[in-house]
């Protein structure tokens, strides 16, 4: 049995998230082994707003469809809008935490001071942490995990806001100082989820992903909230938030049915200064996409008139 090149970035939260999938294959009678990738947002040091999307996922790709690995292990939140001819998402496995984790060293979110010092690389926490009207300076960063919470250790910052998948999947969610509820933050579309990528052509692989590792709710869930991105002409460095979640409704005749429920949020004006905007709707398990595009236009005649400025990956990088 040939032996499945799964890539992956080079970063401890990247080999955890990839180790895991290649567990989960092995266990099936698929054996892995990981094929470390360096990207050009492990290279690059500046904000992510400044770089554009995708600088994550590029060279992952790019090794696809060469031949030099098999499979790619992407954190979905991070993957562009569009997705690239020839390459197809074969599974999303079950979802980690969705919620934002606060790091401070001893505070909760509300017992923040005005002028607290509080770090994120994310326009989306940025909008939403100014929006809750604490008079929060909040100021970009970028690094890996112990990067970011050594800048409260510290003292450079009073708190840094961060994922709390990636703290789980590190084992070190007992860091976190609060996990953030939605209703205050609604984290990033897909947030916490994976995405497995493989060749499209690759049938009897993308099968097996499938049945392996795929989680249907998930994935219904992410496609929603992707949806409320592609709606808005929006990418993954947008100040948009979304979480779907499936629900137990009563059809017409009273009998149980699983439903999907997506809430969508987003930063209109000025990022530092500006305002949320925000929308809901529920719909069949089987409407993700029209789910999502609804709340998207909802998002847009709220706040259309009010839309931060593009930034340099194109119009739909704002």
């Amino acid at each position: 049995m040939s032996v499945l090149k799964i890539g992956t970035r080079p970063s401890k939260l990247a080999v955890a998230q990839s180790t895991t999938v290649a567990d989960r294959l092995t266990a099936a009678g698929h054996p892995c082994e990981l094929v470390t990738i360096s990207t050009s947002g492990d290279r690059s040091s500046a904000p992510i707003p400044q770089i554009g999307v995708g600088v994550f996922v590029s060279q992952l790709r790019d090794a696809l469809h060469a031949g030099e690995i098999d499979v790619a292990v992407h954190s979905y939140k991070d993957l562009p809008s569009a997705q690239p001819e020839g390459l197809t998402i074969a599974a999303v496995p079950e979802r980690e935490d969705v919620r934002d984790a606060l790091v401070t060293g001893g505070r909760v979110l509300g017992e923040l001071g005005r002028g607290a010092r509080v770090g994120t690389g994310s326009p989306r926490r940025t909008v939403q942490l100014h929006a809750l009207g604490q008079g929060l300076e909040v100021l970009p960063i970028r690094g890996n995990v112990d990067t970011r919470i050594g800048k409260v250790r510290s003292g450079e910052l009073d708190a840094v806001v961060v994922a709390a998948a990636g703290l789980r999947r590190l084992g070190r969610v007992d860091e976190a100082d609060e996990l953030i509820d939605p209703l205050q933050m609604l984290p990033a579309p897909a947030q916490g989820a994976l995405a497995i990528e493989c060749r499209t052509a690759d049938t009897d692989l993308v099968a097996t992903l499938h049945a392996v590792l795929d989680d249907a709710g998930v994935h219904l869930a992410v496609t929603a909230e992707r949806a409320v991105l592609a709606g808005l002409d929006a990418e993954c460095d947008t100040p948009v938030g979304a979480l779907a979640e499936v629900v137990s409704d009563l059809d017409d005749d009273g009998r149980a049915v699983d439903r999907l429920s997506l809430r969508g949020a987003l930063g209109i004006g000025d990022i530092a200064g500006g305002d949320v905007v925000r929308a809901s709707a529920t719909g069949d398990m089987d409407d993700a996409e029209k789910l999502g595009a609804a709340v998207a236009l909802e998002l847009l005649d709220l706040g259309a008139e009010d839309l931060p400025p593009a930034g340099p990956g194109g119009p739909a990088n704002r």
